[in-house]
């Protein structure tokens, strides 16, 4: 398959950017969470523990996303962000099933090598193999702070990377939210986002708890933001899918800064009356 034979390196480096982020989830929060840690037993404060944790995610995913890989895929990181971008028309069809078969396998295969890292420890039931599970408010509570948190991060995505100002921090705003949302948002879904995130987990710790939430709530909140994003400003303004684009790796995607002088016309051509 063309695809496949062109752009195998970009599907690959989602795997591993899934994988890294899988593995360092279980690792922070067990050196936050489990009770034999230092840390845990020195900061006794929940909200602390999860702002820190937050804060250790948030520059993974910061460090993820300007990275050589992250630079070249795009970072999604999540099969719901690379199919928010293919219905915007940003991604060929067999990249985007590739992307999200390799995430689904990156993201299984990191939290397995967190297993044998961990051993014990991620079994804990404060740890408990980082699964995302409904908390105080039940199933519906889940669902709407997962759709709320979805549709946030994925209208920041737009709106910060399609500003030709602001595109080159839309991974500092991306690792930001993701450090409120842990801390603030946790104790409502378990903060995923991300429907390969909760497999990941669900599976070695046989916990599949409302995980239909999981699959459903990313997905209707990301594309309520493109449909929102696309209302406000016309498709085109969507210039490509990457989260850092001005770098010197190859682009695989439907991009508008291939073009800059007809996305700038089509641009227009959006805006004027009747188009």
């Amino acid at each position: 398959m063309q695809s496949l034979r062109k752009h195998y390196a970009e599907y690959l480096m989602e795997a591993g950017e899934l994988g890294i982020f899988m593995i360092a989830a279980a690792v922070v929060t067990a050196i936050f969470e489990h009770p034999s840690s230092l840390v845990r037993q020195t900061i006794s404060e929940p909200v602390l523990r999860r702002f820190f944790i937050g804060l250790a995610m948030g520059l993974t995913a910061i460090g993820i996303i300007y990275s050589p890989w992250g630079k070249q895929s795009g970072a999604h990181i999540n099969p719901v962000v690379t199919l928010t971008f293919f219905r915007l028309g940003k991604i060929e069809f067999w990249d985007a099933v590739f992307y999200v078969l390799a995430q689904f396998v990156g993201g299984l295969l990191g939290l397995l090598l967190a297993v044998r890292i961990l051993r014990g420890a991620i079994a804990h039931p404060t740890v408990n193999y980082i699964v995302t599970i409904p908390g105080t408010n039940g199933v519906i509570g889940a669902f709407l702070a997962e759709l709320l948190i979805s549709f946030g991060v994925m209208l920041m995505i737009l709106v910060v990377s399609n500003h030709p100002k602001l595109a080159p921090l839309t991974g500092i705003c991306a690792g930001v939210l993701i450090t409120i949302y842990i801390t603030v948002e946790a104790p409502l879904s378990g903060m995923s986002m991300n429907p390969t995130r909760t497999l990941a987990s669900a599976i070695p710790s046989h916990n599949w708890t409302a995980i239909w939430v999981y699959f459903t709530a990313p997905l209707l909140g990301m594309l309520s933001a493109a449909e929102v994003y696309v209302r406000l400003k016309g498709k085109r303004a969507v210039r490509c899918a990457k989260l850092h684009h001005h770098n010197n790796k190859r682009c695989i995607f439907r991009c508008g800064y291939s073009h800059p002088e007809a996305d700038y016309r089509s641009l227009l051509s959006d805006k004027l009356p009747n188009s």
